[in-house]
């Protein structure tokens, strides 16, 4: 099996912790270069000792908020000038938890532009040297709540949705030219984002946090929550030339507990 990304440049959104600094070690691990961005510029400069470096070319990292669009659309504008995007990792925290009908219009329109029309401008950005180059992977990180929505996170499973179908449609308009769009499905992840919505459900429900817990683990048939690194190895996989014909497919990494197919 190919896995071999020696030469590829990966650029991973959300990098500093979690799901994204976990996709960012494993994609080195097989070789790529990788280029992360977030917005603490401190917490950027530690995350890149933590990266191993088997590639080539060196590892980078681009500051930049997704609650400012315009600002990205620069930033990546200035990068893709001097360098390759091979493979895109779009990866962004999720909107707070709550209701979907007690949300605001403002809540809606800042995670739309925090996900969708972010990743849409770095979809754009990195487009034309992956075209030249008849290579490329956009593997979007979004949730399981796009076959099932996921309790109290109303925002998040509607933009999530308008997510998963963004991917859907654009693998179809890109693959020809040799570029793969594919969405993973983190289930439950032990992330601070994890641990947020543990928190919420605990105080909403005034029940301890271990409770709350059980409840989530006691629907998962693997018996447990996931770690980071678990979700960072089917990303890395996705990115692989042994994906090659893997595309426009969400991939629920769950333990099994999404009861759709």
């Amino acid at each position: 099996m190919n896995l071999d990304l020696t030469g590829k440049r990966a650029l991973v959104c959300g990098s500093t912790q979690g799901i994204g600094k976990a996709a960012a070690i494993e994609l080195a691990l097989l070789g790529a270069d990788i280029t992360l961005l977030a917005r603490d510029e401190e917490k950027l400069k530690d995350t890149l000792q933590d990266i191993p470096d088997h590639g080539s070319l060196g590892h980078h990292y681009l500051v930049a908020d997704f609650s400012d669009p315009d600002n990205l659309k620069l930033v990546i504008a200035d990068y893709v000038s001097e360098n390759q995007i091979d493979i895109l990792v779009n990866n962004t925290g999720g909107p707070p938890a709550g209701p979907a009908v007690e949300a605001t219009i403002a809540e809606y329109l800042m995670a739309f532009n925090s996900h969708l029309i972010c990743n849409q401008i770095l979809v754009q950005a990195v487009l034309p040297r992956m075209k030249e180059n008849g290579f490329g992977r956009i593997i979007n990180v979004i949730s399981t709540s796009v076959k099932t929505p996921l309790r109290g996170l109303g925002v998040s499973n509607t933009i999530r949705g308008a997510v998963a179908s963004w991917a859907k449609t654009i693998s179809t308009e890109l693959g020809p030219y040799g570029i793969t769009v594919n969405n993973v499905l983190p289930g439950f992840t032990r992330t601070s984002r994890f641990e947020s919505l543990r928190s919420s459900i605990s105080s909403k429900e005034n029940k301890p946090e271990e409770e709350v817990e059980k409840e989530m683990v006691k629907d998962i048939p693997a018996g447990r929550i996931a770690e980071a690194p678990e979700i960072g190895a089917a990303i890395a996989f996705l990115a692989s030339p042994a994906a090659s014909y893997i595309n426009g497919i969400n991939l629920p990494v769950d333990g099994g507990k999404t009861p759709s197919l």
